[in-house]
């Protein structure tokens, strides 16, 4: 960034004091102490301060045009392409030729509430990349609405890269089905999973759905580290997990082995009531 005339002038003046006395010469010492304003080294000194502060902002403004025709130019990365599309705001115009919104006179719970994308992740395909995206309903994850989609739909289309395809999708979880024997400690849980102690009715069924909803957004889902999520759980002895499966959309269940990538971008329990894939058997503790 460019310094001020004035900025030039008292660093060149500073710099000149101490090389003459470095030097140790008084005479030229002295020329800083006539502090008129119309001294011969003050009048040389400023117009060399503003030729050096012209050269400056012409430097910062060849910058400048460089920078933006290396953004015009350059393809721009997943990671641009999903923070865009969680700055998207529905119900808003682009502003012509740009990729940006005027949000003057508007609000800052307006433009959050505008907002409405919570998850984006990018994937690269062979032709083009796919958006998976996401908003926050009651809560947790859920698909965007058909107009709000359209309209996110054509916002991408207007920001991208001039030849990239776009697959946009915003779709319900993924279904996990599961069969899981518990084997609990009886002097900390009770026969329904439940500490006897009254804290928590159901401290193993949050432990799975806590581990749910904590995956990154189109993040990798492995069994095994699900078991080690719920043997974490006090007065959980060991976890025997006799079925892992998953299904996207309307497809047939198929079994996970060592991991699963949600389709929609999240994963969450099939059934309506975890509690019946989970059986409670007491066991000492190892």
């Amino acid at each position: 960034m460019a310094r001020s005339t004035q900025e030039i002038f008292d660093a060149s003046v500073a710099e000149g004091i101490r090389l003459a006395n470095d030097a140790n010469l008084p005479d030229v010492a002295a020329m800083f102490a006539n502090t008129s304003r119309v001294a011969v080294w003050k009048i040389l000194f400023w117009a060399v301060a503003f030729i050096i502060h012209s050269l400056e902002v012409i430097y910062d403004l060849f910058r400048a045009e460089i920078d933006d025709r290396v953004l015009q130019l350059k393809a721009h990365s997943a990671r641009w392409y999903a923070e865009k599309a969680k700055l998207f705001q529905y119900g808003y115009n682009l502003i012509p030729e740009t990729d940006g919104y005027d949000n003057s006179g508007l609000s800052e719970d307006q433009i959050a509430a505008s907002k409405i994308v919570a998850y984006a992740a990018v994937v690269e395909q062979e032709r083009g990349i796919r958006i998976k995206i996401a908003k926050i309903i009651g809560g947790d994850l859920g698909p965007l609405a058909a107009d709000e989609l359209t309209a996110f739909e054509e916002y991408m289309e207007q920001i991208k890269d001039a030849g990239i395809k776009l697959l946009i999708t915003s779709g319900v979880a993924d279904d996990l089905k599961t069969t899981l024997r518990i084997f609990y400690n009886p002097l900390v849980l009770n026969s329904a999973g439940g500490r006897i102690d009254g804290i928590d009715p159901r401290p193993v069924q949050a432990a799975f759905q806590r581990y749910l909803k904590n995956l990154p957004f189109n993040g990798i889902f492995a069994p095994m580290l699900m078991v080690d999520q719920l043997q974490s759980v006090d007065g959980v002895v060991l976890v025997q997990d006799d079925l892992w499966q998953a299904r996207y959309g309307a497809l047939d269940f198929n079994g996970i082995d060592v991991e699963y990538n949600p389709d929609s971008g999240y994963l969450r329990i099939a059934d309506v009531d975890l509690d019946a894939s989970l059986t409670f058997i007491p066991h000492s503790v190892i």
